[in-house]
């Protein structure tokens, strides 16, 4: 059996002259449990649907993998009315990462990543500073982030979803991907050519939320150096994307965009 990600739902509405019974629609929350190499590593809420890229993107950004081919196998399985990603990893990927995985417990939820000013320095040495010729201009950037609604099929429907959406330089659309969680559209979006073995062609990310420093780790591992967002970013966010290079833009009031950093790979007409 698998899960729908949304129900219907019989709901009141009222307003100051009348009260009326319709039926409405309520985006599905649900557990999924992430064991690697039999340990459960990771135990969150999703919307169901695309559960291995969920899982890949996770892996990616918490750098138990760089590439698909350190996958042995990804499997999904729902028992006992459980969600459940078992990952195996190559031998010896599985040599090089035990020590990211073989935990006791989960003291903490391991789909966040816990970043403060303090760690950014170091955090970033593991990733290196981007140096892309990428370029995209301020009608495009607009138009990425406005037809955000066009790859919320669950948002239209139950209002209560995040997107995300891959572009290349070229503005192909290469990935999209909704959830109830915004870092959970981000790991689909990103697992999805990661598996594919496209991610290599990513060069824009779009995001229906704001951009937390977590977001933006996620996207630095991906190796994509645009984001474009609906709502601003943090501070930390702003500082890691400082660091790596990034460019990190939001929408503006009116019919324009506020670049936080990166504005170099901004131009002025397409």
């Amino acid at each position: 059996m698998f899960l729908k990600p949304y129900i219907d739902h019989q709901t009141k509405y009222w307003n100051k002259k009348s009260s009326i019974s319709l039926q409405n629609y309520l985006i599905t929350e649900e557990p999924l449990s992430i064991f690697i190499e039999g340990r459960l590593y990771s135990a969150g809420m999703r919307t169901p649907g695309d559960e291995l890229p969920l899982a890949a993107g996770l892996c990616l950004s918490k750098k138990i993998v760089d590439t698909a081919d350190d996958f042995e196998s990804l499997k999904f399985s729902i028992n006992n009315n459980k969600s459940i990603v078992n990952i195996t990893l190559k031998q010896s990927r599985k040599e090089r990462v035990c020590n990211l995985y073989e935990k006791k417990e989960l003291i903490d939820s391991p789909d966040s990543i816990l970043i403060s000013g303090s760690s950014i320095k170091e955090l970033c040495k593991t990733v290196e500073p981007f140096n892309d010729a990428t370029k995209i201009s301020l009608k495009d950037a607009l138009c990425c982030i406005e037809n955000l609604d066009e790859y919320q099929p669950l948002r239209s429907k139950t209002g209560a979803s995040h997107a995300a959406c891959l572009y290349s330089e070229n503005l192909e659309l290469l990935s999209a991907a909704e959830d109830v969680g915004r870092h959970n559209a981000v790991d689909k979006v990103i697992g999805k050519l990661l598996l594919d073995g496209k991610l290599q062609r990513a060069s824009i990310a779009a995001l229906s939320s704001r951009v937390s420093a977590e977001l933006a780790w996620k996207i630095a591992r991906a190796r994509i150096p645009v984001i474009l967002a609906v709502s601003r970013p943090t501070s930390l966010a702003v500082e890691l994307a400082l660091h790596l290079d990034m460019t990190v833009s939001c929408l503006a009031k009116g019919s324009g965009l506020y670049v936080f950093c990166g504005a170099d790979r901004l131009t002025a007409c397409s």
